[in-house]
């Protein structure tokens, strides 16, 4: 029985918290569930659940009796409402989608800039929001062929993808455009712990992506209307313009927008090394700490301002006016820095705690939380699968469970108590703590998601926190009013910047370790919270234990004599792993992505430390061709090689490096042969003679015969044609049978000769090419060649990264699949029943 008496609400109010919080972890357990379902179940069964969620919900609250089956009956409604309502919203969002038969059409679409542009070496790329569209001048209907928000990009004649020509105007926020456009399904490259660009469109609502054309051919880009709507984004935009104009280092000006509107893509990609290295990178963000600064100094004025008036003060007690005006102020802020889910986040808790005191209630911390977690997620159940949400919650949580009781229950009397404040007594004992949390307990965080850990970031951040949130943050913004402090935040940027360099400089600035499993990462969230907890140590130091698995994972090698093949997701361009049990060898480094990014950047470098690699054996690189070598010189800047193989001419950048790396290099030459680990390499091509003759750079590439201690291989060719196909069958014809082949050419009309797919006789071969790749890879009557012959063909951009490890092969978008992540489909569709393609063709 409760007690009675005085105690009896309080009694209530632990019964009420307890059933809130069971309902609030439900509720995201019933979303995290839907969010792993592969694809999409009918839509009425979402609704179904929704329904009955929601109802049972009310029943649970009107029921009187049975206190367990309550407890029970209200994790399952709340489970089963937020399955159902996130499939809810899944089956809408995917039903806003591009009609398959308008991919690769030139369409006329007008609409609207819907977002700050972002501008890049390359081009511009913005968000664009469909009002109409014309297709050879006959309407397209809207929006059962074409989605609402398109991604695109007005290049610069760059990249495969790419348009002719620069803007002739300045795209900015708000204008209205008729532009003629070449549109595609959200296609990203999916390898295994890589960035999901699938994900992270559907998030944003983008279900398709192109670029503006712009030749003799297109009708022209037309700007219908410079300033047609989303005034919030026009002002980011001009805010980020006026940093620009005052700032005239790029750098710090970046920086600068960052902290200002957000803009994290105007920071270059040198300084972003050096934060992520350094552990502070969630500081050029704009964090939770920024928005609570502003909402604490607003709320100090406008309380200030507020008891000068005695009309006011009897409209609405000053402490009362000045926590709404932090909130409002701090959600004026946040919007204006692009509404990011630690902004979101703490705006939520800021307006909850407010809410809560307007009405006498006194929640604890964390169970708001809980609740501002269930309200993003409700917002937004993608979320959930970002980064950046669990960084935001898990710090915030571990800073308040690591409280002192008797700290922890003043804040929870006093929600206010979390804002800063200007006592400057025991300032750096709290800012000492808060560092030493936040360091042990999200590290094990940061290496789930990003494989890395910045050792010296408990230096970094015990000098950046302060100068970012207390000086260079509040300078910045001030700067949208008064210009000159632009420059003085810039020259505090410039000494931070300069400092943490010297940091990342340091040996083992970085602890990187290979992707651990699921266990693994379960225990290393808990040795965090046991860390950081209120605890004697004796119990903590079982953290020690429990964060082994996390930081030091088993890793899965090939046994002796057999050998790992991966086939990496590059686009258009060629990247292979070769792995035997203690040696690595990497064939090309796949494609640029433009003038600030590459293959080897953006995907063999994370690749390769979520594999546990720390370094290349042999690096193969087959021609000069920048589909195969656009990545290398992020490779080599990134890992340490130990020897290069090519084909290069001696005059190529590439081959000047190894004088600064210090390995050797040997060009590629028919006869040469070595072995690692009971598996032989063989160098088939190019003949010596082939280097001088050879007219073209394809002539002379690299073919690599890899054989395990049980005859099965593996045939890597490059970018050979039908000459050197034949060149191979005279000299090695009787050993070009392989189990594994790396279809010549990215499957070019110019290659895959019969007789050489005859000597051959691959039973599985793999095409590297971009999806709907301007140079029509593979070929349509190259694939019919491997049909015929009953080869199993397997696509990179239909199977993702493909993995061969002792005979075993996978494909990552079948590992990974997920409902968001794009399917294949036929053109016309076809009807119920009906066979689709596979990505073994």
């Amino acid at each position: 029985m409760p007690p009675s008496g005085q105690d009896s609400g309080l009694y209530k109010g632990l019964q009420t918290g307890g059933r809130i919080a069971l309902g609030g972890l439900a509720w995201l357990a019933g979303v995290a569930l839907q969010l792993q379902q592969s694809a999409l179940w009918p839509l009425a069964s979402y609704l179904g659940l929704s329904a009955a969620g929601l109802l049972l919900i009310l029943v649970v609250l009107r029921w009187q009796s049975g206190r367990a089956i309550r407890l029970l009956a209200l994790v399952a409604a709340a489970s089963a409402l937020g399955f159902g309502v996130t499939g809810w919203r899944a089956d809408a969002r995917l039903a806003d989608a591009l009609d398959p038969a308008l991919e690769g059409r030139d369409l006329l679409v007008t609409g609207m800039v819907a977002a700050m542009p972002q501008d890049g070496a390359s081009g511009t790329r913005f968000s664009f929001e469909v009002e109409q569209a014309s297709l050879d001048g006959q309407p397209v209907h809207l929006p059962a062929h074409l989605p609402a928000q398109l991604a695109l990009g007005w290049f610069r004649g760059y990249g495969d993808e790419a348009a002719l020509d620069e803007p002739r105007h300045t795209v900015r926020a708000g204008q209205r455009w008729r532009l003629p456009l070449r549109l595609k399904q959200p296609h990203g490259a999916l390898n295994p712990h890589g960035f999901d660009a699938e994900l992270w469109w559907f998030e944003q609502g983008v279900r398709a992506t192109g670029s503006v054309r712009v030749s003799s051919k297109s009708p022209p880009a037309v700007l219908l209307q410079s300033t047609a709507a989303h005034p919030v984004e026009r002002a980011r935009q001009s805010i980020r313009d006026a940093i620009r104009r005052s700032v005239p280092d790029p750098r710090l000006a970046g920086v600068l927008a960052a902290l200002v509107v957000g803009d994290q893509a105007a920071i270059e990609r040198e300084d972003w090394d050096v934060f992520r290295q350094t552990g502070i990178a969630h500081l050029v963000s704009i964090s939770g700490v920024h928005v609570t600064m502003f909402a604490w100094l607003a709320g100090a004025v406008i309380g200030a301002a507020w008891r000068r008036s005695r009309r006011l003060m009897l409209a609405m007690p000053a402490p009362l006016a000045a926590r709404l005006g932090g909130v409002v102020v701090a959600a004026g802020y946040a919007l204006l820095a692009g509404w990011g889910v630690p902004a979101e986040r703490t705006v939520l808790m800021l307006a909850c705690s407010v809410a809560m005191r307007c009405v006498g209630l006194r929640w604890p911390w964390l169970l708001v939380l809980l609740v501002t977690a269930d309200i993003v997620t409700a917002l937004d159940p993608w979320a959930l699968l970002q980064a950046g949400f669990w960084l935001s919650f898990t710090a915030v949580a571990l800073l308040m469970s690591s409280e002192p009781a008797s700290a922890r229950a003043a804040n929870d009397d006093d929600p206010a108590a979390a804002l800063p404040r200007p006592r400057w007594r025991g300032w750096l004992a709290e800012h000492l703590r808060a560092q030493v949390v936040a360091t042990l307990g999200l590290a094990p965080l940061s290496l789930v998601f990003f494989q890395q850990l910045a050792v010296l970031g408990f230096v970094a951040n015990l000098v950046a926190i302060p100068l970012v949130t207390l000086l260079i943050t509040p300078l910045a913004v001030l700067g949208v009013l008064i210009h000159p402090l632009w420059t003085v935040a810039a020259a505090l940027v410039q000494a931070m910047i300069a400092f943490l360099g010297l940091l990342a400089g340091w040996p083992f600035a970085v602890w990187t370790a290979p992707a651990a499993p699921a266990w693994a990462l379960v225990l290393g969230l808990l040795a965090a919270l046991v860390g950081v907890a209120p605890l004697p140590w004796r119990l903590r130091w079982l953290a020690v234990p429990l964060a082994l698995p996390l930081l030091m994972p088993a890793l899965a090698r090939p046994d002796d004599g057999r050998f790992e093949l991966v086939a990496a997701d590059v686009g258009q361009g060629t990247a292979v792993l070769v792995r035997t049990r203690a040696h690595l060898l990497v064939f090309d480094t796949g494609p640029p992505y433009g003038q600030d990014s590459d293959a080897g950047l953006r995907v063999l470098l994370p690749l390769l430390r979520a594999r546990g690699e720390r370094v290349v054996d042999e690096l193969v690189l087959s021609h000069r061709d920048s589909d195969h070598v656009g990545g290398a010189a992020s490779l080599l800047a990134g890992m340490p090689v130990r020897a290069l193989r090519s084909s290069l001419p001696d005059d190529h950048p590439l081959r000047a490096r190894g004088l600064s790396h210090d390995f050797s290099h040997t060009r590629c030459d028919d006869g040469q042969s070595w072995t690692w680990d009971g598996v032989r390499f063989q160098i088939l091509h190019p003949a010596a003679a082939d280097h001088a003759s050879a007219r073209t750079p394809n002539a002379v590439s690299c073919v690599l015969r890899v054989v395990d201690a049980l005859g099965r291989s593996a045939l890597l060719t490059a970018d050979i044609e039908a000459p050197q196909e034949a060149a191979l069958l005279l000299r090695h014809g009787d050993q070009l049978a392989s189990t594994i082949l790396l279809v010549p050419h990215h499957g070019s009309r110019t290659s895959s000769s019969a007789a050489f797919l005859d000597a051959v006789r691959p039973e599985i071969a793999v095409v590297q090419a971009g999806y709907r790749s301007r140079f029509g890879h593979p070929a349509p009557d190259v694939m019919a060649r491997y049909a015929e012959r009953g080869f199993a063909v397997v696509r990179t951009d239909r199977c993702g990264a493909w993995t061969w490890h002792d005979g075993e092969a996978s494909c990552t978008r079948d590992v990974r699949r997920r409902y968001w992540h794009w399917q294949q489909q036929t053109l016309p569709m076809p009807l119920p029943g009906a066979k689709v393609a596979s990505v073994y063709e």
